[in-house]
């Protein structure tokens, strides 16, 4: 995917958001750590433009469930990942979001650390990237590409759009 086609999955994926829950009222979107951050902020940015809002009146937040995992000690602890809700997240929907969807571990993690802070009305997951192998139960509710991979692969989203290499780093395979 190139840098436009991630902007109009986006674009898409906000009109999805505001088309499910019937306009922005009550919908907290949350950025998971650290690659959900970016797709969170540019999602609120183009609701508040579609919905001819002011600018930050659908809430961001971010959140890092490193400690709720159930491989934290496997995996390092980034330091700079921080957790801020913006409201309580009690009676919200929250829509979380994150760049790629692979084994559905961290989004587990995830609904666990929401619920740390309160009792949202639905929770609701968008993903920029669904590249399968799912090893739990989940499922997002909006998608801007899924992209069928090997287990061997990397999906790397970034600034310039989607790229697609594998592990050893031998180039990509765009």
């Amino acid at each position: 995917m190139s840098a436009d086609d991630v902007s109009r999955a986006i674009r898409r994926m906000a009109h999805e958001i505001l088309e499910r829950n019937h306009g922005a009222d009550d919908v907290v979107i949350i950025g998971m750590q650290t690659g959900g951050v970016d797709l969170a902020q540019r999602l609120a940015a183009d609701i508040s433009t579609i919905e001819e809002a002011e600018a930050g009146s659908v809430p961001v937040g971010t959140l890092d469930a490193t400690m709720h995992r159930d491989d934290f000690g496997l995996r390092p602890v980034m330091p700079e990942a921080l957790t801020e809700i913006p409201v309580d997240p009690t009676g919200k929907v929250i829509v979380l979001a994150d760049d790629v969807l692979y084994t559905g571990r961290t989004v587990r993690a995830a609904l666990d650390a929401i619920h740390s802070y309160g009792r949202p009305r639905a929770i609701q997951l968008a993903v920029m990237v669904d590249r399968g192998h799912r090893e739990l139960p989940i499922r997002p509710d909006y998608v801007g590409k899924n992209l069928p991979t090997r287990k061997d692969e990397i999906v790397d989203v970034n600034d310039e759009g989607v790229d697609l290499g594998d592990l050893l780093g031998e180039g990509d395979i765009t």
